[in-house]
């Protein structure tokens, strides 16, 4: 039977849910993040360029993000438990049929496309899912969820290369395919929770289930367009991180420390910046344009790094990059309402993937014209900046006219239970959520 309460729980089997997509988190994004420790291997296998191994991870963003809004979908039409097995089950069958594969387009096919379908249908389900069950401590939740990101990178990336070295790439993918197929038993904990607000039937119309008239609403508009701009950048480290530090002369498991520290990095900032976040003393599309526009200033120090400072620069990208992530998916409910949080987060998903699409790419082609990933790594952090400063046209970005109210204890969050006009912009602070006012 669905529970009905009165509102968002913020707690009890919530905790359970933030584990389950604390470990979907992990077996995507950070799995997708430690594969570029295969590509050099890709690539002398195949005598193929960084350009074409990197269309695998990009492909694999970009279907796993442009198919989100279809996970969204199905999700709310049908529940997120069956919608996250099945795509559990896709994901490990695109990395056993990777493992067999003749030339790079079955890589395209198994991993960008069969795995990505998979993947898309597992994030945007889990992490709306987590977000309807917290209000106070939303952003927190979401910020433990998304540490399985780095968590898991730093497990993988020196797991990764040890199978590599052991069992050649092709052992090692059927081995990620195994370990992949752990996000159905994760699927099944994603309970659902009725809330009041929510409609009494389900869309009937695919445009209604995708929710594509939440982009009628100027506030969701800016920060889409934001999102996508900062999505051409956002996703370079995840394939290149590990190749450029192999081209500063690291070796193989040097390249893997430079990926787990900024997975460390990366993990830490999540709690932490989900803590302050909750805290109500910053609007959070303020802390979101801030924190993206360090992202991109800590790629371009990456990009200039060599040797051992190339780890200091990792880890001061991994932290700010981390402290971006959960205000991106924490700011929704007071942008959409909690009603239309699942299929806002699987459009945000969607729209990053126009750059995830186009961003590895590029950065493998400027690395093949100019000889190393610097170029690469300074034109992603001008993309990510860009997006930062769109972001500053969001309610309550900048300062408003008016005096601010003297921080005080929150109350339990309203925004879920509002229509979310254009005008006003909820956060977990509660009483500090006002009329946005400009100057």
């Amino acid at each position: 039977m669905t529970p009905q309460p009165a509102g968002p729980p913020d707690g009890g089997w919530g905790w359970v849910v933030a584990a389950a997509a604390f470990a979907v988190n992990g077996l995507s994004y950070g799995l997708l993040r430690s594969l570029g420790l295969a590509f050099p291997d890709l690539a002398e296998h195949f005598d193929r360029s960084a350009q074409d191994t990197a269309w695998i991870s990009a492909l694999a963003l970009a279907v796993q993000q442009a198919a989100s809004p279809v996970g969204s979908a199905l999700s709310t039409r049908w529940g997120a438990r069956p919608v996250v097995m099945v795509g559990g089950v896709l994901a490990s069958l695109g990395f056993v049929f990777s493992a067999f594969a003749r030339s790079l387009l079955h890589l395209y096919l198994g991993l960008g496309l069969l795995a990505g379908s998979g993947w898309a249908l597992v994030f945007a389900p889990a992490l709306g899912t987590l977000s309807r069950y917290f209000s106070r401590r939303r952003v927190l939740a979401v910020g433990l969820a998304l540490t399985g990101n780095g968590a898991s990178s730093l497990l993988l990336a020196p797991a990764l290369q040890l199978l590599l070295d052991t069992f050649g790439w092709r052992g090692a993918l059927l081995l990620l395919g195994a370990i992949t197929l752990h996000l159905t038993p994760c699927g099944a904990l994603l309970l659902p929770l009725a809330l009041p607000g929510d409609p009494p039937a389900p869309p009937r119309s695919p445009l209604a289930a995708l929710g594509l008239g939440l982009f009628t609403r100027r506030a969701f508009s800016i920060f889409a367009l934001g999102t996508a701009l900062v999505g051409g950048g956002y996703f370079v480290p995840y394939v290149h991180l590990a190749p450029h530090a192999l081209d500063r002369g690291l070796g193989g498991y040097g390249a893997a420390l430079v990926v787990a520290v900024a997975a460390v990095g990366d993990a830490g900032a999540r709690l932490v910046c989900g803590w302050l976040a909750d805290q109500g003393w910053v609007p959070l599309p303020r802390l979101l344009a801030v924190f993206g526009a360090l992202t991109g200033l800590g790629l371009w120090v990456v990009g200039l790094s060599w040797g051992g400072p190339l780890l200091a620069a990792a880890v001061a990208y991994g932290l700010s990059a981390g402290s971006y992530a959960p205000l991106v998916f924490g700011v929704l409910p007071g942008l959409v309402g909690i009603g239309g949080v699942v299929q806002a987060t699987g459009l945000v998903m969607m729209l990053m993937s126009l750059g995830g699409l186009l961003g590895p790419p590029l950065s493998g082609f400027l690395r093949d014209e100019t000889g190393d990933f610097t170029t690469s790594f300074l034109v992603s952090g001008s993309l990510i900046l860009s997006g930062s400063f769109i972001y500053i046209g969001l309610p309550k970005a900048l300062p408003s006219c008016g005096p601010a109210s003297p921080p005080a204890t929150p109350p339990p969050e309203r925004g879920e239970l509002l229509p979310a006009p254009q005008a006003v912009l909820l956060s977990p602070g509660g009483p500090r959520s006002t009329l946005d006012t400009t100057c």
